[in-house]
C-alpha cells in the first residue's frame, strides 16, 4: 500500500477551516439576524462561536483517533450505531444542501447589483451549472480556493478598517430590546456560519502532528473567525441607520456604500460572489458524499455509491443532491432556508458531542492523540445547549428537524435495519453499564436469602408434589437457617359460616401434619404446618403472608380452566397483591436435581431468579447452566460483552456454572431436572393466559420467579436491557 504523506501544517489547517466558514455567515445572515435580535446580533455571533467549541473539541479528538474515517457521519455512525448514523447522515446531507441553497439565494442578489436580472431564475441557473460541474468531475484547484480566501479576508479587513471610524454609538441603542429569546433565536440562526470549522477533519490523515495541529488549527480558526464576525457585524450595525440593513438581501453592500462609496460596494460584491459560489459548489460536493457514504454502509440503496464509468463521479448521489438544491431555491424562502440549515447543523453538532462519550465509555479501540478537556462536562454542555437552541429557533426549524429525524428513523427501520448487523460503540457501553447494574443487584439479592418462606397449598396434592414444594422452600431458607411455613388453604362457599364445625381437624389433616413433621426431620430445616379455612383463598394467602412477614411465597402453578379464564386465576391475584416475592412451580417432581437451568431471554438474568437457581444448585450440589437464546445477528463485540457478563456472574456463585445456548427448536438441553426463569415480560396478568411457561420442558419442573414490585425493573430498564442485550 502507498503511504500518504502528512504534509499539511498548522497554517494549512488554519486556512482550510477559515475558508470553510467565511461565506453566507457574513454576507447574508447579519441582515436576517438583525430582524430577530436587533443590535444584539453582535452578541449572537459571539455566543454561537462559543457554543461551537464543545463540538469542535469533540471532533478534533475523534479526528486524531480515526484520521482515516473521515466525516461527521462516520464518527456518529461508528460511535452511536446505524440508527443515529442514519439520522446524522441524512441530517448533515440536508444541512449542507440548505447551506448551498442559502449561499446561492443569498449570493445572487450581490450579482444583481451589477446586472438587472430576476433572482430565482439566476440562482437556479447557477445551481444547475454547479451540479453539472460536479457530475462531469471538474476539479476545483487548491490554489483557487486559497485565492478566494485571501480575497475575502482582504475585502473584509478593508471594510472593517475603513468603516470603523464612521461607527455611530446611537445605532447600538436598544441593544437588548429583543430579550433573551431574541438573542437565542438569532444565535441559532447564525450557528450555521461556523459549520465549516471542523471540515479539516476530513483530511486529518494528511495533517502532520495531528494531535497538536488539528485542535490548534480548529480552535484558532474558530477564535479568529468569531472575532472577525463580531467585529464586522459590529461595524455593519454601527455605520448603518437602525433598521436600514435588517431584512436586506445585500447587507454588506449597503454598509460598504455608506462608508466606502462605490469602490467599496464593487469590492464587497466581488468578494461575496466568489465566496458564495465557492460555498455553494463545496455544498454540492460535500453533501453528495453523504448518500455515497451511507450507500457503502448499506444504509442507502447501492445506486448512490455507483460511480459513473464515463465521468468517474457518483452521478446518482450528485443528481439527488442537486434536485434537493433546486427545489429549495425555487420554493423555500431564504429565512426558512437559513433556519433549516442551522437547525440541522445544531442537531449534528449535538450528536458529535454524544459520540465522543460513546467512544470514551465503550470498549472499542479508541486511542486519540488529542483528548478534549473537561470531559464529559463539556460534551454534556454542548449537547444540552444544542437542544436548547433548537427549541428557540421557531416552529419551521424545529418541525423540519423533527420531520427529518422521524423520516430517518422510518427509513432505517424499513430499509436499512434488515441489511446491517453493526452496532455503535455506545450500544456496547450502555450494555456494559446495564450488565454492571444487574450484577450489583444480583450480588445484593444473593446477600439477602429468604429467612421465612410460605408454601401455599391451594388445592389437594399427592404426597410427591407436596413434598416437592416443601423441599424447594427448604432449599431456599437453608443458607440462612430460616423457617418454612406450610399452610393448606381450604375454601368454603360464602353460604357456609366459618364455625368450629368447618375448622375441626380430620384424619387427613392429621396425616398432613405428620408428613410435614417428618419432612422437617428429614430435611433438617425448621418447618411448621398449619391449615386455614376461608371464603376466599387468594385473600387468605396474601393476608397470612403479610401477617407472618414471610419473604417468599411458593405455590403450584394453576392449570388454566374455563373458570380461571372467566373469573381470574387466584394465584395470579396473589402474585399481583403479595407484599413479597412469589415462586410459581410447574411441579413435575423435585428429587435432588443434578442439573439446574437458569433460563435467559436475551437480557441480564433477573437477580431474584439467580438467587433461587443458585440456592437450588447449592443445596443439591448441582451444576448450574446459564441458558441463553441463540442470536444469529449478534456481533462479535456483543458476544464478547455478554460472555464477560456471564463470567462475572459465575464468579459471584459458589456452584459449578456453565453457559449453554437454547436449541434451535426452542428446547432445553437434555437431562435437565429444574428450570428457573423470570416472570413473563408482558406483565403479571400474563400468568392467567399461559398454561405453562412457553420455553419450559415438559420433562422437568419449572420455577417461575415473580419478584415483589419494588424489586422489578421499570419499563425503561427492561426496554434498555432488551435493546442492548
Amino acid at each position: 500500500m502507498k503511504e500518504l504523506e502528512r504534509d499539511l501544517g498548522l497554517p494549512s489547517v488554519f486556512a482550510i477551516s477559515i475558508g470553510a466558514m467565511i461565506g453566507s455567515g457574513i454576507f447574508i445572515l447579519p441582515a436576517l439576524a438583525l430582524e430577530v435580535a436587533g443590535p444584539a446580533v453582535i452578541l449572537a455571533y459571539a455566543l454561537a462561536g462559543l457554543l461551537v467549541v464543545p463540538a469542535a473539541l469533540s471532533k478534533s479528538e475523534m479526528a486524531t483517533a480515526m484520521p482515516k474515517a473521515g466525516g461527521t457521519y462516520i464518527y456518529i455512525e461508528r460511535g452511536m450505531g446505524p440508527l443515529l448514523g442514519t439520522v446524522a447522515g441524512v441530517g448533515t446531507w440536508f444541512s449542507l444542501s440548505f447551506k448551498g441553497a442559502l449561499a446561492l439565494v443569498g449570493g445572487v442578489p450581490y450579482l444583481l447589483l451589477l446586472f438587472d436580472l430576476p433572482l430565482r431564475p439566476v440562482a437556479l441557473g447557477v445551481a444547475a451549472v454547479l451540479i453539472l460541474v460536479n457530475v462531469v468531475g471538474a476539479k476545483q484547484t487548491g490554489r483557487l480556493q486559497v485565492g478566494i480566501v485571501v480575497v475575502m479576508l482582504a475585502a473584509l479587513g478593508w471594510f472593517a478598517a475603513g468603516s470603523a471610524p464612521s461607527v455611530q454609538q446611537a445605532n447600538y441603542a436598544g441593544f437588548f430590546d429583543a430579550g433573551l429569546g431574541g438573542l437565542l433565536a438569532a444565535t441559532g440562526l447564525v450557528f450555521v456560519s461556523y459549520a465549516g470549522v471542523t471540515k479539516v477533519a476530513s483530511v486529518a490523515e494528511e495533517v502532520e502532528n495531528p494531535g497538536r495541529n488539528i485542535p490548534l488549527g480548529i480552535l484558532g480558526s474558530l477564535a479568529f473567525t468569531t472575532v472577525l464576525y463580531v467585529a464586522i457585524v459590529a461595524v455593519l450595525v454601527g455605520v448603518t441607520d437602525p433598521g436600514s440593513v435588517a431584512g436586506s438581501l445585500t447587507p454588506m453592500a449597503v454598509a460598504a456604500e455608506a462608508t466606502l462609496g462605490q469602490v467599496g460596494v464593487v469590492v464587497v460584491i466581488l468578494a461575496a460572489i466568489l465566496a458564495l459560489v465557492s460555498t455553494a459548489n463545496a455544498g454540492v460536493l460535500s453533501s453528495s458524499r453523504y448518500p455515497f457514504a451511507m450507500s457503502r454502509d448499506k444504509l442507502a440503496p447501492p445506486s448512490f455509491s455507483a460511480v459513473s464509468e464515463r465521468f468517474g463521479t457518483p452521478v446518482t448521489s450528485i443528481t439527488l443532491t442537486g434536485a434537493v438544491l433546486l427545489v429549495l431555491i425555487a420554493f423555500v424562502p431564504i429565512l426558512d432556508i437559513a433556519k433549516l440549515a442551522s437547525a440541522f447543523q445544531i442537531l449534528v453538532f449535538g450528536l458529535i458531542n454524544v459520540a465522543v462519550v460513546a467512544f470514551r465509555e465503550g470498549n472499542a479501540e479508541y486511542d486519540p492523540e488529542f483528548t478534549s478537556p473537561l470531559y464529559p462536562w463539556l460534551q454534556v454542555f454542548g449537547a444540552v445547549t444544542a437542544a436548547l437552541l433548537l427549541t428557540q429557533m421557531g416552529s419551521t426549524a424545529l418541525l423540519g428537524a423533527v420531520a427529518i429525524t422521524l423520516g430517518s428513523v422510518v427509513w432505517y427501520v424499513l430499509y436499512a435495519r434488515p441489511r446491517v448487523s453493526r452496532e455503535g460503540v455506545v450500544t456496547d457501553a450502555v450494555r456494559r453499564k446495564v450488565g454492571e447494574s444487574a450484577l450489583s443487584r444480583t450480588e445484593s439479592a444473593m446477600d439477602e436469602p429468604p429467612r421465612e418462606v410460605l408454601v401455599a397449598l391451594t388445592k389437594d396434592l399427592d404426597d410427591g408434589r407436596e413434598r416437592s414444594l416443601v423441599t424447594v422452600a427448604a432449599d431456599l431458607v437453608r443458607p440462612d437457617d430460616g423457617r418454612v411455613v406450610v399452610v393448606r388453604f381450604e375454601e368454603v362457599p360464602d353460604q357456609v359460616p366459618l364455625t368450629e364445625a368447618v375448622t375441626a381437624q380430620s384424619s387427613a389433616d392429621r396425616s398432613y401434619e405428620a408428613r410435614i413433621e417428618a419432612l422437617a426431620a428429614e430435611l433438617d430445616v425448621a418447618i411448621e404446618a398449619d391449615e386455614i379455612v376461608s371464603h376466599d383463598t387468594k385473600h387468605a394467602v396474601v393476608n397470612f403472608a403479610e401477617g407472618r412477614g414471610v419473604d417468599t411465597i411458593v405455590a403450584e402453578h394453576e392449570p388454566l380452566r374455563l373458570r380461571s379464564r372467566l373469573f381470574g386465576d387466584p394465584i395470579d391475584w396473589v402474585v399481583r397483591h403479595a407484599h413479597c416475592d412469589v415462586l410459581l412451580v410447574d411441579n413435575l417432581g423435585y428429587d435432588r436435581p443434578e442439573r439446574v437451568v437458569l433460563s435467559g431471554d436475551g437480557g441480564p438474568y433477573p437477580p431474584r431468579a439467580v438467587s433461587v437457581a443458585a440456592a437450588v444448585a447449592a443445596a443439591n450440589a448441582s451444576e448450574l447452566l446459564l441458558q441463553h437464546p441463540p442470536n444469529p445477528e449478534m456481533t462479535e463485540q456483543h458476544e464478547r460483552t455478554v460472555g464477560e457478563y456471564q463470567a462475572d456472574l459465575s464468579a459471584l456463585l459458589s456452584v459449578p456454572v456453565r453457559s449453554v445456548s437454547l436449541r434451535a427448536d426452542g428446547g432445553r438441553p437434555t437431562n435437565v431436572d429444574v428450570v428457573v426463569r423470570r416472570a413473563p415480560a408482558r406483565g403479571l396478568r400474563n400468568v392467567r393466559f399461559a398454561a405453562r411457561p412457553p420455553a419450559s420442558s415438559p420433562r422437568c419442573t419449572t420455577i417461575t420467579v415473580y419478584p415483589h414490585g419494588s424489586r422489578r425493573p421499570g419499563v425503561a430498564q427492561r426496554l434498555l436491557e432488551r435493546l442492548t442485550f
